[in-house]
């Protein structure tokens, strides 16, 4: 990012040339109080739709920042379709998962509540604010949709026709139909073909309980995979299944 660019900012508005936007708030605060940014000072914007923009200040009063569209930098850039699935856990590692989840391409992040699932309220909000921060800073063209907490066997009962769960199985490691990520979707594409949606389920701590797993091994959608021989945090194999299914299945894939 080139030093005379202040700031990367995600916003709801369309973006255009020679739009005026008002940035308040949170953003607001952040240019003024933070940056303490004046007029004629540039930043980026992006909304997930149109790319990323150069926009000036041309405004600045208390909390509050009104920015003028430029140019556009970069146009809007292909992603996966990979949804998170993950039963929470505590607030460091939540937000740990949620950020990298961010960072590695997901487009949808939902929270499932299981038998074991440690937490069972959230605030959405908190979560998308989180994403959108994560985005900000790795420079990520658009922000992860941010779905309620649902219940396992609810999930399961309305999953999508046209979707694939890679189920990161820990205990599925002597199942003859459990495989490591990149054989598991090599199986997938040798009879259906190179799939385009996919999602990644991860337990809780603890683990899915053996009633959860039987449910969920029985959908046909369902590709159980393992993520090797040790025992991993709910926070790492996050991030190494996502990893892993960028690798095999993903924008890494080439």
């Amino acid at each position: 990012m080139s030093n005379n660019i202040k700031a990367r900012l995600y916003v709801e508005n369309d973006l255009g040339p020679g739009k005026e936007i008002l940035l308040d708030g949170n953003q607001g605060h952040y240019l003024v109080n933070v940056m303490r940014l004046k007029g004629g000072a540039f930043i980026l914007l992006f909304n997930g739709r149109d790319g990323e923009w150069l926009a000036e200040i041309v405004k600045i009063s208390k909390g509050r920042a009104t920015v003028m569209t430029q140019e556009n930098i970069m146009a809007q850039k292909p992603e996966p379709d990979l949804w998170y699935l993950f039963a929470p856990v505590k607030k460091a590692r939540l937000d740990y998962m949620v950020q990298k989840a961010t960072e590695l391409g997901v487009s949808l992040i939902r929270p499932v509540l299981t038998e074991r699932t440690n937490l069972d309220r959230l605030k959405e909000d908190k979560i998308r604010l989180n994403a959108i921060e994560a985005a900000e800073q790795c420079e990520r063209f658009s922000v992860p949709k941010v779905e309620p907490m649902i219940k396992l066997e609810r999930l399961l009962a309305e999953w999508p026709e046209d979707r694939l769960i890679m189920f990161c199985d820990e205990e599925g490691t002597s199942d003859q139909n459990t495989y490591p990520v990149g054989r598991a979707i090599d199986e997938v594409n040798a009879w259906q073909g190179r799939p385009k949606k996919w999602a990644i389920l991860i337990g809780p701590e603890g683990g899915f309980s053996p009633d959860e797993r039987a449910l969920i091994r029985r959908q046909s959608y369902v590709v159980p995979v393992t993520l090797g021989p040790r025992i991993l945090r709910a926070d790492t194999a996050a991030v190494a299944a996502i990893v892993l299914w960028q690798s095999f299945a993903g924008d890494w894939a080439g």
